[in-house]
């Protein structure tokens, strides 16, 4: 007997497809929950849909080992005004001081938190009681976009901000950020911007248009963000993904802005300190080589260039 999708899971997975090439969501979601509740789980890309083995409970509950193994959200008209994507990995307890912070300082939008636990064992309950949270395991330790990237694809917000675990609200950052969208040429926008004279060089800028958005806060229209599907997964380190990143939304026609102070206090990023620093060096190399592979030989995407 064959091991692969029987002939009704076949179906709603046809009608699925044409449910959503017709922008008809409500029926998409309809399939997709048919779909899972006869064991299969629809997994979507641009090259199309294909099912898989939904994991069961039994199995320890839903568990990914790719980002593509997740269905992707991104193609869906938003249902919130922002969603906050984090990775939780070796530092619990950043998690836990941003969680409480934003339990005191609540976003005044409808929101949502997507918590990636990174090949770690997913938060205790307590940790995000009474927030709009929802856990996405990695069942291994996956790089550090293709983590980000599990939690980008399964958000809901019109805005999506990936915010580090390292930095603590002390307000409502999420209004004043979400408001730089309200000019329609912004596709990404954050706190702390830089720019550079070479692609090789970067300096703090004041707020305004930026060459690109730092990662400890970066967010991102929605359109955006499904035109270029994510981070490069080849950076399995943090640093220079987020120039990367900027530069790719920035290439498709939208401009980045730092939008100046938030409510917002960095602490020590562990994911730095905690290494020595001839690994962080190596690291460090290694993403910038490349980021300048992608984007060194276009002077036409700095702002310097079009003076």
């Amino acid at each position: 007997m064959s091991d692969g999708p029987p002939d009704e899971a076949r179906r709603l997975a046809d009608e699925r497809a044409a449910a959503r090439a017709s922008r008809d969501w409500d029926t998409a979601d309809r399939l997709r929950d048919e779909l899972r509740a006869l064991g299969w789980e629809a997994v979507d890309s641009a090259a199309g849909s294909t099912l898989r083995p939904a994991p069961s409970a039994a199995s320890g509950g839903t568990s990914y080992a790719r980002a593509e193994h997740l269905a992707s959200l991104l193609e869906e008209p938003p249902s919130l005004d922002v969603s906050l994507v984090t990775l939780l990995e070796d530092h619990p307890d950043d998690l836990a001081r941003l969680a409480g912070t934003l339990r005191g300082a609540a976003p005044q939008q409808a929101w949502e938190l997507v918590v990636v636990a990174n090949g770690k064992a997913a938060p205790a309950d307590p940790v995000l009681a009474g927030l709009p949270a929802t856990v996405l395991p990695a069942t291994v330790r996956l790089g550090w976009a293709e983590a980000a990237n599990l939690g980008l694809r399964r958000t809901r917000g019109a805005v999506v901000v990936l915010l580090d675990s390292s930095v603590e609200p002390t307000g409502d950052f999420v209004t004043p950020l979400k408001a730089a969208f309200g000019d329609a040429t912004v596709g990404v926008a954050g706190p702390w911007g830089v720019v550079s004279q070479d692609a090789r060089r970067f300096e703090d800028a004041p707020p305004g248009e930026v060459d690109a958005v730092l990662g400890y806060c970066l967010a991102l229209r929605r359109e955006a963000l499904a035109a270029v599907g994510g981070f490069d997964p080849h950076f399995r380190w943090y640093r220079h993904a987020d120039l990367d990143l900027s530069f790719a939304v920035r290439d498709r026609g939208w401009r980045a802005v730092a939008v100046g102070e938030l409510p917002l206090r960095r602490h020590e990023h562990r994911g730095w300190s905690s290494l020595p620093e001839d690994e962080r060096d190596r690291l460090s190399r290694r993403n910038f080589y490349r980021f300048l592979k992608h984007w060194g030989r276009r002077p036409d995407l700095l702002l310097a260039g079009r003076a």
